[in-house]
């Protein structure tokens, strides 16, 4: 699998108070540690299926750093996803032979709190609509253990579809089989679909609904994430701290 969804940012304004959040709302959560240069810490809820949410909150001001900005912006909530990519040097030459205009890879990483160094590799497209790519150099179990925290009392086991705000739904179509080849991708109208192994990238074009007033709010990027799970429901936004989370069945 060339492949897998990789993680879903949340930034946030109180780590410590986002984890006891979490845990109320029925996850397990684990500290992740320090990312390299102390601006920033996390949590992770680490499902089933080896996604995960990052919750990260900043330690100091991060001017220019786009989650930063979106957090003091306009507030807490959702604000990227990630693909792990299986060769990110091999993935990364073929969506640029496509057309893809993609950044990187930069060097990125964290500090665990029990002293393991973990390091990655950072591929930035340059538009939002598109995921960001977190290709691992130490073993991705190190950075996503496997284990007991990988179960949750609410009973979420994954993440089914990421759904996602874009301005232009046939330019992000057109970005999408860039990146991920165009057997992957396919367009019902003002929604497009994007199979990432077991789960959904769903866009959603401006003339749908409310895309327009969140476009207005936060721009383009994911907008909400439906959960792999027993029983529909809808999680309160207060204790998900912004972010818009749907168990569905």
């Amino acid at each position: 699998m060339a492949f897998a969804l990789d993680h879903i940012v949340i930034a946030v304004n109180d780590l410590e108070r986002t984890v006891a959040d979490y845990r109320l709302l029925g996850f397990t959560v684990y500290p992740g540690g320090v990312h390299h240069g102390g601006v920033s810490h996390n949590a992770l809820v680490v499902f089933a299926d080896g996604a995960y949410f990052e919750l990260i909150a900043y330690q100091r001001p991060a001017p220019g750093n786009p989650w930063w900005t979106l957090l003091t912006e306009a507030g807490e909530g959702l604000v990227d996803f990630a693909l792990v990519p299986d060769d990110t040097q091999t993935h990364l030459a073929a969506a640029r032979a496509r057309g893809l205009s993609l950044n990187g890879p930069t060097a990125g990483g964290r500090l665990r709190p029990d002293g393991v160094r973990l390091d990655w590799q950072i591929v930035r497209p340059e538009t939002r609509d598109l995921p960001f790519w977190c290709g691992d150099v130490t073993s991705r179990d190190l950075r996503v253990p496997p284990g007991e925290h990988r179960r949750h009392p609410n009973g979420v086991e994954g993440i089914a579809v990421v759904r996602v705000d874009v301005a232009d739904i046939t330019a992000s179509a057109d970005r999408y089989r860039a990146l991920v080849g165009a057997d992957a991708v396919s367009r019902s109208g003002e929604r497009v679909r994007v199979a990432i192994g077991a789960s959904i990238i769903e866009l959603v074009g401006r003339d749908q609904g409310e895309t327009q007033s969140r476009l207005r709010a936060r721009g383009e990027g994911a907008f909400s994430v439906g959960l792999r799970g027993r029983g529909a429901a809808n999680l309160d936004i207060g204790r998900s701290h912004g972010a818009v989370l749907h168990i569905e069945d």
